[in-house]
């Protein structure tokens, strides 16, 4: 038996992100000897309690589970030390206070959804796909105090398509991220393994802030082209969106766009000024972006499903 199962493993996630990572751990043979995890929330009409994936599968493998309201709270941290942890998980979770992620014998080491220094922050996924990148991956390192700067185990990549959005993405990453885990995990084999300081990297530091109603809306005055990784980037959640007055209606909409498609300016768009809609054959709805024209494909209105261009132009009085 490799000596990285002897390791005592806490592990600290909530995100569906997390859970094959938590799968893997545990079906290798791994000992994930507590599962810290997010307070369950109320959800759905009711507001019934409802626990977290990871939660589920913890109770279900008999792992004791910690939901601390506060991470610093006082009986949370003593419980950590009773548990004689060698070294800490973190996959997509909270920051941690200094006083958790020292306590384990050899740290605490966080899975990252993006190649550091590239996309340190929230929502790493989300921009790199919202940026048009071509690549991107997964990183393993030491937590320290500043945000996701600490020196990297290691890394993995996968290309981004033009297919992709951030749900396909983010998929890949989750299984991709669990082999890395493991990996990660049985460096600690022999003791403190070597690691890399994000300072050594070619790549410039940057950033991947929460995800916001202000930095989710669309500017038409973009190229198109980049309109179509925006919103491919907020692809299935939270969505992009904008304000659009359609043809019959007195004000303008707060309508999601979930598929666009760039395409280039035709004589029936000379003259029109940035953000002007057009209804092209009564099968193409189309703006007029700072570069090119944005055509959108699925779409949706406010208390309404998703729909196509055709649906709702067929809506349309």
């Amino acid at each position: 038996m490799s000596k990285a199962k002897e390791l005592r493993l806490v592990y600290m996630a909530t995100a569906d992100f997390a859970l094959p990572s938590l799968q893997r751990l545990v079906e290798e043979g791994y000992q994930v000897c507590a599962v810290v995890t997010m307070p369950d929330k109320p959800a759905g009409r009711g507001m019934k309690l409802q626990e977290s994936k990871i939660k589920q599968y913890a109770v279900s493998q008999g792992i004791e589970v910690l939901q601390p309201i506060k991470l610093r709270d006082e009986g949370f941290v003593n419980r950590l030390r009773e548990l004689q942890p060698d070294l800490g998980l973190v996959v997509a979770f909270r920051m941690l206070p200094e006083v958790v992620w020292q306590l384990p014998r050899y740290g605490t080491v966080n899975l990252h959804g993006s190649l550091l220094p590239r996309y340190r922050g929230a929502a790493p996924i989300h921009w790199a796909v919202m940026n048009g990148d071509t690549e991107t991956g997964v990183s393993t390192f030491r937590l320290k105090h500043e945000l996701d700067t600490g020196d990297v185990l290691l890394q993995a990549t996968t290309p981004i398509t033009p297919e992709d959005t951030t749900g396909s993405v983010h998929d890949r990453l989750m299984y991709i991220g669990a082999e890395l885990l493991v990996q990660t995990v049985e460096l600690f084999a022999e003791g403190e393994p070597e690691s890399k300081s994000q300072e050594q990297y070619e790549a410039a530091p940057s950033h991947a802030p929460k995800l916001t109603k202000e930095n989710t809306e669309l500017d038409w005055t973009r190229p198109a082209v980049e309109l179509v990784n925006f919103v491919r980037g907020l692809n299935p959640f939270p969505t992009a969106w904008a304000n659009i007055q359609f043809p019959g209606q007195d004000a303008e909409s707060i309508c999601k766009l979930h598929e666009v498609e760039a395409i280039e300016l035709a004589e029936r768009h000379a003259g029109l000024p940035v953000g002007t809609l057009l209804i092209e054959g009564r099968k193409h709805l189309e703006v007029v972006c700072g570069a090119g024209v944005l055509r959108l494909k699925r779409l949706q209105l406010p208390g309404k499903k998703a729909m196509t261009a055709v649906d709702l132009i067929n809506g349309l009085h």
